[in-house]
């Protein structure tokens, strides 16, 4: 977080990039959760309900209509993540609590960073330089409530220069990674951005199943991985169809307006002068 605001504030005062100053009411819906999982399968499969979150909340707050096809590869992905987990669920009353408040405030910040995204003068960079300094504060607060702070500030790999130099690559990668979330929420929906992070995911898992050795095969995980990932691909077709057909139509859409503008235009030069 600080490295985002150090370097949006750079690129600010550069005049690289411009956003609007503070406004107070950039507090009202910038939120940011985190929570720690108790068990890895269960927070998997509740983690993914971010996205049935995410697809309600992006109807109610910015009246997007999802068709019924998007919706049902939505319910597949949660599905599949329910299949996968579902030889190892631990219930924890309080580990539920935390990863379910987790999943409602990732919604609302990807339904609110992409509502705040079409806010003039706002635009991709204030977006991460306003969330990045309005939270940093409180996770700071927090850290040295838990003793997070203090563990950090009595690390000895502060000495070591590798370390600082992978640190540093770290938050650089940090800032890229957020910088691509708003830009894909920018160019998309919230939902979809959602979505990619899920597949990625499962993407992972894929891997995780030829690299490491650490993967435990069972059927159900098996099946359920399967499923999540055909979810994500018909979400990813159809959302490319709708894209494609939209763009079909703009251009059609042009082409029949430019005779019609040529001809107004020939008719205004043909036209007599009148006497005044």
């Amino acid at each position: 977080m600080a490295f985002t605001i150090i370097i949006l504030y750079s690129a600010k005062v550069c005049k690289a990039v411009s956003f609007q100053d503070f406004d107070k009411t950039h507090f009202g819906d910038r939120l940011s959760c985190s929570s720690l999982p108790y068990s890895l399968p269960m927070f998997t499969v509740l983690r993914k309900f971010t996205i049935l979150l995410t697809m309600i909340m992006e109807s109610k707050i910015l009246r997007t209509t999802f068709s019924p096809q998007l919706v049902c590869s939505v319910l597949a992905i949660v599905f599949g993540a329910l299949v996968a987990a579902s030889s190892d669920l631990a219930f924890d009353a309080e580990g539920y609590t935390f990863v379910l408040l987790n999943d409602v405030f990732t919604a609302a910040n990807g339904v609110y960073t992409k509502k705040k995204l079409g806010v003039e003068g706002l635009g991709k960079y204030g977006i991460l330089f306003y969330n990045a300094f309005i939270i940093i504060i409180p996770t700071a607060l927090v850290s040295a409530y838990t003793g997070d702070l203090e563990k950090v500030i009595a690390f000895k790999g502060w000495m070591s220069l590798s370390f600082n130099l992978y640190f540093l690559l770290s938050c650089a990668m940090g800032f890229v990674l957020m910088y691509s979330i708003v830009l894909c929420s920018y160019y998309n929906s919230a939902l979809t951005t959602t979505v990619i992070g899920a597949v990625k995911n499962v993407a992972v898992a894929y891997i995780g199943m030829f690299i490491g050795g650490d993967y435990v095969f069972s059927w159900a995980n098996f099946v359920g991985l399967n499923i999540c990932i055909t979810g994500g691909l018909v979400y990813s077709y159809l959302t490319f169809q709708s894209t494609s057909s939209a763009q079909t139509t703009n251009q059609e859409e042009d082409k029949l307006r430019v005779p019609v503008v040529e001809e107004l235009q020939d008719r205004a030069e043909k036209r007599p002068l009148t006497a005044v």
